[in-house]
């Protein structure tokens, strides 16, 4: 008896350490960019996107969306999956940036890691004001080449006018943040 609650107690202080530490973490991982923000991954920062506009995946209707359809933008890519609470709970804030800076010549591309079917029904849910792809398990690498070396979820890459990585962040992007960033490249 007493080794099934030192078990149990064991197993809860695991679990309650799992969850402080996400905590503490996702709320410590900054944006960063060209101008000395706090490196997270700095590898691609200042590379060419070129891997990026080579892709071509279907939306979540089926048609084919070529990424280069949207080269010469600012170019906001986040990985994503219907599964991943902090990928859902940025995706609106990335609807509002969509709708106040699309004039502007930002563009909005969120690549899934999901079944059509499932973002479709997460669109029935959560309407989205930027296309939504479909990529499947081997989608995240394409990632890699952007700078998510971990290639996890929730990923973010913004990419300027030229083609060049600006900013990423691995974990959910602050709105705010993420609105500072493009404030700065529509400028220049």
């Amino acid at each position: 008896m007493n080794s099934r609650r030192i078990w149990a107690a064991i197993g809860v202080a695991g679990l309650l350490s799992s969850i402080f530490g996400y905590l503490i973490y996702k709320d410590t991982q900054p944006a960063i960019n060209m101008k000395g923000i706090p490196p997270l991954e700095t590898s691609s920062l200042g590379t060419q996107a070129t891997a990026i506009f080579r892709l071509t995946l279907p939306d979540s209707g089926g048609k084919a969306q070529a990424m280069e359809q949207w080269r010469g933008k600012i170019l906001v890519v986040n990985y994503w999956a219907t599964w991943c609470p902090p990928c859902r709970e940025e995706m609106p804030g990335f609807s509002r940036l969509q709708e106040q800076f699309g004039a502007k010549g930002v563009q909005f591309v969120g690549i899934s890691i999901d079944t059509a079917d499932k973002v479709s029904e997460f669109q029935k849910q959560t309407p989205v004001s930027y296309p939504l792809l479909i990529g499947d398990s081997g989608a995240i690498d394409s990632s890699v080449a952007l700078g998510n070396s971990r290639q996890a979820l929730p990923f973010t890459a913004v990419i300027d006018r030229q083609g060049t990585v600006a900013a990423i962040k691995l974990g959910r992007f602050a709105e705010a943040d993420l609105e500072r960033q493009l404030v700065e490249l529509i400028s220049h």
